[in-house]
Parts: structure tokens; sequence; C-alpha cells
């Protein structure tokens, strides 16, 4: 059975973006009013990171921990050790808080790299890794995801995003073709990919194998379009809006579930609303995405 949580980049908790934004209280206090049961983690340090603490703020509300993600730098092979320890470090946190089901969340470094984030939505083949750039960062992604699973038995996920260096479709292919199955799988975000160029139910036809954990995220066509034509950079388009209330952008959701359906997908669905701090109404906006994905059936 499909359940729905919700993450705290919908109440602007946003890696490398800083800003004024509520507390953890605030936005654990808000998912349970607008009807979710589930959270991922967020950055480390937003939530508490003692167990019993984190366990008890959780039960309180009915919440389920289910993930985190955790920025790292697989790009750079001088950074895999730091990283290591910073993604084992989460998961031994989610193991005790969230169980064996919680996934390691790898988000590569996010509008970390100017000529990436200048180009979020229009990368291009020029812009992409070389080959040997690609073998830094797969080892990087499989080094990882081993790690988690030898100290805490936990799976991991990559998550292609835009202003990384996994952005388009033809990059998510290169990526799960040079790492291990067994042990690293994909978070599909449909509004990610439908701004890094593709379609969401092709994607998840086409990576049905390897999708473990699912983001749910609008795309809204107008600012993409605006974005390529002003040439935003990803942060100016999420200011901007590219990431709409569920239902108000183009992802056709009814055939997205139909298709988690077809492909007997009974894991969660994240809404994910990215908002930079302070930006809109994180709240009312929670409210109108659940009460979205009831009329869809779930």
């Amino acid at each position: 059975m499909i359940q729905v949580a919700n993450a705290p980049c919908s109440w602007g908790v946003i890696e490398n973006i800083e800003g004024e934004r509520g507390g953890y209280v605030q936005v654990l206090d808000e998912m349970q009013a607008t009807g979710y049961v589930g959270t991922e983690l967020g950055d480390w340090g937003f939530m508490p990171a003692d167990p019993d603490k984190l366990r008890q703020e959780l039960e309180s509300r009915n919440l389920k921990l289910l993930a985190s993600w955790v920025s790292v730098f697989l790009h750079d092979e001088s950074c895999h050790a730091e990283s290591e320890a910073e993604v084992v470090r989460t998961a031994r946190l989610l193991a005790e808080v969230g169980g064996p089901d919680n996934f390691i969340v790898l988000g590569n470094d996010p509008y970390g790299d100017p000529m990436r984030t200048l180009n979020a939505g229009r990368i291009q083949p020029e812009h992409e890794m070389s080959e040997a750039q690609w073998d830094v960062f797969t080892a990087g992604a499989n080094r990882l995801a081993r790690a988690v699973m030898k100290e805490t038995g936990l799976r991991t996920v990559f998550h292609h995003h835009i202003g990384t260096w996994v952005e388009t479709p033809a990059e998510i292919v290169k990526l799960l073709e040079r790492t291990d199955p067994d042990i690293l799988g994909l978070v599909f975000d449909t509004g990610h990919y439908r701004f890094g160029g593709g379609d969401p139910v092709e994607g998840l036809t086409r990576h049905a194998d390897r999708i473990w954990h699912v983001h749910f995220k609008d795309h809204e066509p107008n600012v993409a379009a605006e974005s390529r034509q002003q040439g935003w950079t990803g942060v100016q388009s999420v200011e901007h809006g590219i990431f709409c209330e569920l239902g108000k952008g183009d992802v056709d959701f009814t055939a997205v579930l139909a298709k988690l359906r077809e492909l007997n997908y009974d894991g969660w669905i994240v809404v994910e609303q990215d908002v930079l701090p302070g930006m809109g109404s994180p709240k009312e906006s929670a409210g109108r995405n659940r009460e979205y994905l009831k009329s869809l059936g779930i």
C-alpha cells in the first residue's frame, strides 16, 4: 500500500541555500496537521541528531522516518572518505529511529558547481562529465552505498537533481549502467526528471528495476520556458516557482500513479515542493498537495 509523506525541503529546508525558515517543531507540526504520515530527515542538524529525542518527536505526531538526503562530493575523489563518514553517520541514525527499510539519499553537492547551476534545465552534451570523471563519480557512489550497507544494512538511492552532475535522462542512464544494482537504486523525482528534459512516465518504465523510492514534484512549463529564455540559474528557477503545487504543472500524476501501480510499487511517495527559505506558504501548499493526492485515490 502506497503511503504519503512530505519532506523539510517543502518548508525551505534546502541544501546549500541560506535564509530564514521555521524550526523542525513547526515543520513536523504542519506535516501532521496537513495529513502526512511520514517524513524525510532533511539536512543534517535540522532535526535532532539524538535518536531518543528524534524518535519522541516523530512518534508524538505519528510520523514515520523514511530517508535522509546527504550532500556528497562524488565528483571529487579527495572527498570520498569524508562523504562516506557522513552517510554512515546519517544511516546509523536512520536505522535506529526509522528502521531497516529507510534509505540514504545521495545528493551530489546541489548548486555547488557554477556551470551546472547556471545551465540547469538546459544541459547539453558539452556540459557533461568526461569518461574519467564518470569513473571517479560512480566509484564514489558504489563506495558509499557499500559502506552504508556494511555498517547499517540500509540501502542507498541516488537523487538525480537539477544543478548537479546528474540531471538529464541520459546522465541517469550512465549512472545506473556504472553502479551496482544490488546496493544502489534510484529515488525517482518527477519534477527534476521533467525539468531535466524527460517524461516521468517513460522514466519510470525505463528504470523500473532501480526505482526504490519516489518523490512527487510538479513542474511549471511556463516558468521552465522563461528560465531557458532568460538563462536563469537552477536556484533562480526554484525562486520563480519551477516546482509548483501538485496538479498545477505538466506532470501527469494520474499516469504516474497508474505506472507505479502497474510496476507493483509499494513504497512511499514523498511530496517535495522545493521552495527557498521564506518563500510561499508551505503549510497551505502542503495541505493542497495532500488534498490533490486524495483526489487521485491515495
